[in-house]
């Protein structure tokens, strides 16, 4: 029954078919009995053709639509894992009530709390990156967590804990072809938070759950391989990247305002998505600067690995549409040639956050500063989005009109604690 799905089908034409993609298998570790699960892809239930609002087949449409123009064969993507762990979250939302409490055993209030653990080991805040025990309590859950993720087909590189000193951490995943990774994402989220449950834990991937606190991103690595040739490396290039990287690159930049209406679909992004604590505002690219909406990592020298990170979606986007969209912007951007220096974007091998440096971030044009700003950006801005037939009005339609009426409206109208704070006694 497709109407109540959000964004799907009406109640008078609802009825369509789930069908397994057997490639996806695997054996669910989390039910008391085997059980055998897989991904599936949505078709009209009479048909059995695909339905052209799942996901799924926008991703394959858009591989499809990249060998076509006959830039590359195949895109290769590596999503970031990071989240937050916390002990216990209550949340409550009535029009006369309204409140959330989070407990965090790593954090350094919870030696202020009698339920806290009282041992001593917190972390101070903006201090646990790669922390180590017994300040990270969180080494055997990620671990655990990694293991599943391997037995279930997820290659896992690394894990390590993230910046945030209230259970931040992060997974990062060997990079594989779209719409694949796009499926990883979403069974690597279930894994995590099943695993944060079976220890009593709780997983979240909100950008921002906590003020004054680091905010959680999905950042996205992506090259082009065209017949296993790599195509973003140049030796002689600004970060050993190709021409046809940087054009890449540019196109990004470019559409960034109008994806960000897909890669960061949530009130609360916007709440990561301000200057400071690392969060990629500015509309630029550099090598190894993370206040850049791009980076280019300086580990990765090889012709192989060479790869750019798109930094400012979060885990709220839906992993489908929003590397769908971010694969046609850089090959919009490839297919009009542009030219990063010439377009504004950079390189700035400077933290533009410094005073000193404050005229140059002023020219640079910025992420979209809230969830309405973001969709109207997208609204005016879908030509490149619809190259190939990968999406269309329909579609982009659907997807604005629910977010802004169910997100960004439903969170507007709400009254928070923090208003009572600031104008109650008006």
């Amino acid at each position: 029954d497709a109407s109540s799905t959000p964004g799907f089908k009406t109640v008078e034409s609802g009825d369509m078919v789930l069908i397994p993609d057997l490639s996806t298998g695997f054996i669910d570790p989390f039910f008391q009995h085997h059980t055998l699960s897989f991904l599936c892809n949505i078709a009209e239930a009479d048909t059995k053709k695909p339905f052209h609002r799942d996901p799924r087949y926008i991703a394959t449409i858009a591989e499809e639509y990249l060998a076509s123009t006959g830039i590359a064969s195949e895109s290769r993507w590596g999503p970031e894992f990071e989240y937050y762990i916390f002990d216990a979250v209550e949340f409550r939302n009535d029009s006369f009530y309204s409140y959330f409490k989070i407990n965090s055993d790593e954090a350094q209030w919870s030696n202020y709390l009698d339920e806290g653990k009282q041992d001593g080991y917190q972390l101070f805040n903006h201090r646990g990156y790669h922390a180590a025990p017994p300040y990270d309590e969180l080494h055997n859950i990620r671990s655990e967590t990694v293991k599943v993720m391997e037995d279930c087909g997820i290659p896992v590189k690394y894990h390590h804990h993230e910046v945030g000193s209230s259970g931040q951490v992060e997974i990062e995943v060997v990079m594989g072809k779209l719409p694949r990774m796009a499926d990883t994402v979403i069974l690597g989220k279930y894994i995590i938070k099943m695993v944060a449950k079976k220890y009593g834990k709780t997983a979240t991937f909100m950008p921002k759950p906590l003020y004054d606190e680091p905010g959680t991103g999905m950042h996205f690595h992506q090259h082009l391989f065209k017949n296993d040739k790599p195509l973003f490396f140049d030796k002689t290039g600004y970060g050993g990247l190709s021409q046809i990287a940087q054009s890449y690159v540019a196109g990004l930049l470019k559409h960034a305002p109008a994806l960000t209406g897909l890669t960061n679909p949530s009130t609360n992004s916007y709440k990561r998505l301000i200057p400071g604590f690392e969060a990629p505002v500015a509309l630029f690219f550099s090598l190894g600067n993370r206040s850049s909406a791009i980076r280019i990592p300086k580990y990765a020298t090889e012709p192989e690995t060479k790869r750019i990170e798109y930094r400012p979606p979060d885990a709220t986007c839906n992993p489908h549409l929003a590397m769908s969209a971010m694969l046609l912007a850089g090959i919009d951007g490839i297919q009009q040639n542009l030219d990063l220096t010439k377009e504004g974007f950079g390189p700035f091998d400077v933290n533009l956050f410094d005073p000193e440096n404050s005229h140059i971030l002023k020219s640079i044009k910025s992420i979209p500063s809230s969830l309405d700003s973001a969709l109207d950006y997208l609204r005016a801005d879908t030509d490149f989005l619809k190259a190939g037939n990968v999406f269309n009005d329909d579609i982009i339609g659907a997807w604005i009109e629910y977010k802004y009426t169910k997100d960004y409206l439903q969170n507007r109208n709400r009254p928070t604690p923090y208003e009572y704070l600031l104008y109650y006694g008006i």
